[in-house]
């Protein structure tokens, strides 16, 4: 009995020194960007909800889960923009009535230099989970990372030389970039 009680003890005193922090999802933001050999497009995506788990003043882990159904365009209007919007949202992209949301957990951190992070994750989109690696730093009240994601890894195979040969300048680049300003 003393030593369950002894880890007891031991479990709190390791949870007392994590703190949670809570994403203010609509104060936060995520733009995308993705090339063509012919142009790029862009546009945001919201965040539903997200935290950060601190050890004292480290980042120790988080999580966040991410809008799919919201994505849009910013770099065209009318007709343009809803048909690009509705074709990343088929099969064609990110299935988003089989998928409406995509998640990112934070499972490792190591800080390179004050407020600067090496974070290592796990990526889901479409229901497909690859690990990632990326660099966030934080300032007061705000977190920013940007984000390389290859997009052939997670089934989005419109127009990608990774499943289609002869493309030509119809091609669309696998890499798209997510630039990710996160609000606590």
């Amino acid at each position: 009995m003393i030593t369950l009680s002894l880890i007891l003890i031991s479990f709190a005193t390791v949870w007392s020194h994590s703190t949670i922090i809570k994403i203010q999802a609509n104060e936060s933001n995520i733009h995308w960007m993705a090339k063509k050999v012919t142009g790029e497009h862009e546009g945001n995506i919201n965040l539903i909800d997200g935290i950060l788990e601190m050890d004292g003043e480290m980042i120790s882990g988080g999580s966040f889960t991410v809008d799919m159904t919201s994505i849009s365009c910013t770099d065209l209007t009318g007709e343009y923009k809803g048909k690009l919007e509705g074709h990343l949202k088929s099969d064609d992209f990110f299935s988003v009535d089989k998928f409406p949301k995509a998640s990112l957990i934070i499972t490792k951190s190591e800080m390179k230099m004050q407020n600067h992070y090496l974070m290592s994750g796990a990526l889901t989109i479409k229901g497909i989970t690859h690990p990632i690696d990326f660099e966030m730093h934080v300032e007061g009240n705000t977190a920013m990372t940007k984000l390389v994601v290859d997009r052939s890894k997670y089934d989005v195979r419109f127009r990608s030389a990774s499943f289609f040969e002869n493309l030509g300048d119809k091609m669309i680049y696998d890499d798209f970039e997510l630039a990710v300003n996160l609000k606590f």
